[in-house]
């Protein structure tokens, strides 16, 4: 049996018209947009999905094109694999439509492959008039051509509308546009025999756009649609036809266009193709390519997704199949919300506030001042919230690659590489990545600009721990691999055949957890900037220890934040978590603890590369963080880690918040499972009176005296990944390794992990979302949504993936 498997997959890569030469060049890399597709490649070919209602003039205001918060009644990815494609379904109660956007990727050629999309719609109430025109678009941002060759119409085209391209990276290229065979249009309504040759006809609008501005192309086609309906108003003032037939494109287009757009004005369900066709792929699609490919993409994808994350043995057996879809949704969500953005950022090189300014007179500080835009970037990255934060954030993208390696190592690593290149020479990378235009429209102006002597909590170096853990688990098993069964395993995988044993379905994405030779190749080339930005946080966050008489066995390691405010300590991710008033004095416990976790990560790397006098260096700087840690933060008298202060007449004082801040030794397991303190941390974690809730682990204590107050951002909601990190801790160390805590660390894990699935899960069925956060009294979802980046952690939480 398993040979004939192995035929049928050989087979494969002739059915798709060759080898994808890259399978994660397209993908839905624009995912500020409800659905927006685009190479990784700079400058290059954009394509994104507009509509609005007809039933009356008033919707076009409307428009739904980028994710917003509260315009839609949900929109979630039920499938998304970044090598493959994916189905997601958009409620439209306002129109009154559901919306279902499928994205299969087609590998072959010598230019990433092709592409086709299906967008189809229904009344998501049927005894109601769903009424809709939608809009794809598509423009160059770079150099290329883009032109219609489909014959022109000024009533529209019937059939097909066609267009041919070229860029350098994409070489050749045609986009087809095609209807499905059961739509239905408007033939009613005021003045319809002044517009019957139009209304079931696909109109169209071509014009140059200035370089950097397709983004704009909701502006370009409303502005269209409103000149042409200037032109043609007046004789039907104050009896105006059906909206529908008055608000369409012009049907013409310019010399020299690089932005084209199509429309489609529908009456009840429609559905719609959209086809690229990479001309080295050498292959034409046609709607059987979609009507084939997406249901074995799905049955793939979930026979993939069990694998990953299996279904959890201990809740009932009626409760997993809703779990799993859980699991699979919020999953699918964050590949999704991977983006590729690329353009100028701000930065201010100068930039201080006054407790900082003493040590900002160092040589290697530029001296001019004010923001000012960078060269361009480019950033592979997922996003937090694609209607919220729809761009990189550090403190966040750790997290997210725990997840996404989970699922697919190697594109976790490629976005790792994306973020390792934007370190600089000296060592920095923004906490924020607001690379271009499109990005800086989604952020207030008071946090578009970033600063080089800010930092933000070093969680990439999450995503190496896990990748060497993984390589580590893979090694350690006897298990059969592609390589060993002489497959090949460069190929997306869209059309596994369904029944193949798991044991030979080559995966991918895992091709450098399995190949020692790659593994280190990898972790080499990310080891230099890796250890320079390394070295910029022990340099530009350095604290001040022996200027204020403070004992600890080491005098260099004590680290502050820069860059935080009377009210703010941004640069923490904990933003307004209480903290002491700002001195240069300050010492900060979590960024102590990030260092000692980094210390241990660039350890571990040295080791696997045989960087063994490095290795040396590194465990020593680990060694003297956990002695201070001890020796400058353990508050005896309170039984707890804080930060330090400085009072008014110079003396150190401890400045403590039962909090997150309290737990961090524990939270990144720096503390051994026999430290004399671990019992009293587990006490706080476990105290209702303080961090325990029925919903998970409280940011603030509730018996604090600002708990709930402000802004309440970080003084009491519940956040996913602070409780991620408890649970791996509780799960990996003090309650699997022998300790006098390890049974109590055991009863506290299993509470946790059900108290924190059950309300994600719970909040997630009662409002279609998962959320920022999750109020502390109550457990409902807060803030942001959807936020499908760490509260995703959910799934691994579930599957016990840490």
């Amino acid at each position: 049996m398993r040979s004939q498997w192995l035929i049928l997959l050989s087979l494969l890569p002739l059915a798709y018209g060759g080898q994808a030469e890259d399978t994660l060049l397209w993908g839905a890399y624009r995912p500020n947009l409800y659905f927006g597709l685009r190479p990784r490649l700079p400058e290059s070919l954009m394509t994104g999905l507009m509509w609005f209602g007809t039933q009356d003039y008033q919707s076009i205001g409307k428009s739904r094109h980028s994710c917003e918060q509260n315009e839609l009644d949900s929109y979630t990815w039920t499938e998304y694999d970044p090598r493959e494609g994916g189905v997601q379904v958009l409620k439209d109660g306002l129109n009154n439509v559901k919306v279902t956007t499928e994205f299969l990727k087609i590998p072959g050629g010598n230019h990433g492959g092709s592409w086709a999309a299906r967008i189809r719609g229904e009344p998501l109430r049927p005894d109601e008039p769903s009424r809709n025109a939608f809009f794809f678009y598509f423009g160059l941002d770079g150099m290329g051509e883009l032109e219609m060759v489909t014959p022109s119409d000024e009533d529209g085209i019937e059939g097909e509308v066609a267009y041919r391209g070229n860029t350098p990276d994409l070489g050749e290229f045609k986009i087809r546009i095609r209807d499905g065979p059961d739509n239905n249009y408007i033939t009613f309504g005021p003045h319809y025999e002044d517009f019957k040759n139009r209304v079931d006809k696909t109109h169209y609008y071509g014009r140059p756009a200035a370089f950097g501005t397709i983004w704009k192309a909701k502006d370009y086609i409303i502005a269209a649609i409103a000149e042409r309906f200037r032109a043609i108003a007046n004789p039907y003032a104050g009896n105006l036809p059906d909206a529908g037939y008055m608000l369409t494109l012009p049907n013409d287009v310019a010399d020299n266009s690089n932005f084209h757009a199509v429309q489609k004005i529908f009456d009840g369900s429609f559905q719609f193709d959209v086809y690229f066709e990479s001309a080295s792929a050498n292959r034409k699609l046609t709607s059987s390519t979609l009507d084939q490919g997406i249901p074995a993409l799905v049955e793939a994808y979930n026979q993939r997704f069990r694998a990953k994350l299996p279904h959890p043995s201990d809740y009932p057996v009626e409760q997993r199949d809703k779990l799993e879809s859980f699991s699979k949704a919020v999953t699918s969500n964050l590949f999704g919300g991977v983006g590729y953005f690329y353009g100028t950022s701000m930065v201010d090189k100068k930039f201080s506030y006054e407790w900082d300014e003493e040590e900002s007179t160092d040589g290697d500080v530029p001296t001019e001042s004010g923001a000012k835009l960078t060269e361009p970037k480019a950033l592979l990255t997922a996003t937090p919230s694609r209607s919220f934060f729809p761009r990189g954030f550090y403190w966040d993208e750790g997290f997210h690659l725990l997840h996404i390696g989970q699922i697919d190592n190697d594109f976790s690593l490629e976005i790792l590489k994306h973020w390792v290149d934007l370190i600089d020479d000296n060592g920095w990378v923004a906490r924020e990545q607001i690379l271009g235009e499109e990005a800086r429209s989604k952020v207030p102006a008071e946090f578009q600009t970033q600063v080089p002597n800010y930092a933000n909590p070093p969680t990439l170096a999450m995503a190496v721990t896990a990748f060497i853990d993984r390589f580590k688990s893979a090694a350690s098993k006897d298990s059969l691999s592609a390589q060993d069964l002489g497959m090949d395993t460069g190929m997306g995988g869209a059309q596994v055949p369904l029944g193949i044993p798991d044991e030979v379905v080559p995966d991918s994405g895992s091709k450098h957890v399995h190949d020692k030779e790659l593994a280190f190749d990898y972790l080499k080339s990310i080891y230099a900037p890796l250890k320079r930005h390394y070295e910029w946080f022990r340099k530009s966050q350095r604290g001040l220890i022996k200027q204020y008489s403070r004992k600890a066995r080491s005098r260099t390691e004590g680290y502050r934040w820069r860059g935080r405010t009377e009210q703010h300590v941004l640069t923490s991710g904990m933003d307004d978590y209480p903290r002491g008033r700002p001195d240069a004095g300050e010492l900060h416990l979590d960024l102590l603890a990030w260092v000692g976790f980094f210390s241990r990560t660039m350890k571990d790397i040295a080791a696997f590369i045989g960087e063994t006098e490095d290795e040396a260096v590194f465990a020593k700087n680990e060694q003297a963080i956990l002695g201070n840690i001890e020796d400058l933060h353990w508050n005896e008298e309170e039984k707890m880690y804080c930060d330090l202060g400085v009072n008014e007449d110079d003396e150190s004082i401890y400045i403590c918040h039962r909090g997150y801040l309290s737990l961090f030794p524990f939270l990144l397991s720096l503390l051994p499972p026999d430290s004399p303190h671990l019992g009293s941390i587990l006490e706080l974690l476990r105290d209702p009176e303080h961090l325990w809730s029925m919903y998970g682990l409280r940011s603030l204590s509730a018996s604090h005296p600002e708990f709930g107050q402000g802004e309440n951002y970080w003084k009491g909601p519940i956040w996913i990944q602070m409780n991620y990190l408890a649970l791996s801790a509780l799960h990996k160390t003090y309650a699997k390794q022998p300790g006098p805590y390890q049974q109590r660390a055991q009863e506290i894990y299993k509470e946790l992990r059900k108290n924190v699935v059950d309300n994600v899960v719970k909040e997630y069925e009662r409002t279609g979302y998962v959320w920022e956060q999750y109020d502390a009294l109550t457990g409902e979802g807060r803030r942001s949504h959807p936020f499908t980046g760490w509260t995703s952690l959910t799934a691994l939480i579930l599957a016990e993936k840490y």
